[in-house]
C-alpha cells in the first residue's frame, strides 16, 4: 500500500496510543498527512518528536470541544474515530454518570466529528471515507461491560446511517470491530494464562489481535481498494465470534 494515501489529509481521535497510534504511523507510513485529537497532552508531545503531523488537544467527551477541535482539523479526505473509554461496572451497579460518559465519548463524539467532516467534504464537493472503530462488544455480551456494549452497539447502527445517507456524496463509512487486541494497556490486562487461556481458545486463528491488525484493516477499508465497501462492519477477531 506503499503511498496509497499520498495527497491524502487523515483525522485520527484517540491517535495518541494504542490502535489510534498505529493507525496514525501506518497512515503516514503510506503518504498521508495526518492530523491527531487527543486528550493527553504527553501523549501528542511525544508523537510530535517520533513523526512529522498535526495535533489538537480536546477533551472529546464534551460535545461543543468536539466540534471544535474536528473544525480546526479541516479539510480532511480520511476520518477515524478511534478514541474511545471503556469504563467496567456490573449491571446492576452500573451509574449514570458512567453512561453518560461512555455514550459522549464513544458514540456521540463520532457523531459530531462525522458531521463536520462530512458537511465539509460535501461543501468542497470532494469524496472521501470513514472509519469507526468498535468491538466485537457490539455484537456480543460481556461481563461488567455494560455501557461500553451499548456505546459499540450503537456506532454499528450509527455506521450504518451514515453509510445510507452519505454514500450519495462519495462518501464511504464503515467500522472495524476488533476482538481483544495488546495494547499496552491489553497485554497488561491478559498477562494472566489463567484468564487469557480460555479466551484464546475461542478464536480459531489461536491468537489475540496486534494492533497492526487492527490498523491494516482500517486502513484498507479507507483506500480505493475498498471503493465499493460502505455501511460493514469488519470484525477482526481471528474468527472468535463465529465460536463464542
Amino acid at each position: 500500500m506503499e503511498g496509497t494515501f499520498k495527497g491524502k489529509r487523515a483525522l485520527v481521535t484517540g491517535g495518541g496510543g494504542g490502535i489510534g497510534k498505529e493507525i496514525v504511523l501506518l497512515l503516514k507510513r503510506h503518504g498521508a498527512e495526518v492530523v491527531i485529537i487527543d486528550r493527553s497532552k504527553d501523549a501528542l508531545d511525544a508523537l510530535k518528536k517520533e513523526i512529522e503531523c498535526d495535533t489538537i488537544m480536546a477533551d472529546l467527551s464534551n460535545s461543543e470541544d468536539a466540534k471544535k477541535a474536528a473544525e480546526r482539523a479541516l479539510p480532511v479526505d480520511l476520518l477515524v474515530n478511534c478514541a474511545g473509554v471503556n469504563n467496567l461496572q456490573p449491571f446492576l451497579e452500573t451509574t449514570v454518570e458512567n453512561f453518560e460518559e461512555t455514550i459522549n465519548v464513544n458514540t456521540r463524539a463520532p457523531m459530531i466529528v462525522s458531521q463536520v467532516v462530512a458537511r465539509n467534504l460535501i461543501k468542497q464537493k470532494r469524496k472521501g471515507a470513514i472509519v469507526s472503530i468498535s468491538s466485537i462488544a457490539s455484537a456480543l455480551a460481556f461481563q461488567d461491560h455494560t455501557t461500553y456494549c451499548i456505546s459499540k452497539g450503537a456506532i454499528d447502527q450509527l455506521t450504518r446511517c451514515m453509510a445510507n445517507e452519505l454514500g450519495p456524496h462519495g462518501i464511504r463509512t464503515n467500522a472495524v470491530a476488533p476482538a481483544m487486541t495488546m495494547t499496552p494497556l491489553g497485554r497488561k490486562a491478559w498477562s494472566d494464562p489463567a484468564k487469557s487461556a480460555p479466551m484464546m481458545e475461542k478464536i480459531p486463528l489461536g491468537r489475540f489481535n496486534e494492533t497492526i491488525d487492527v490498523a491494516n484493516a482500517v486502513a484498507f477499508l479507507l483506500s480505493d481498494e475498498a471503493s465499493m465497501i460502505n455501511g460493514i462492519v469488519l470484525h477482526v477477531d481471528g474468527g472468535f465470534c463465529i465460536k463464542a
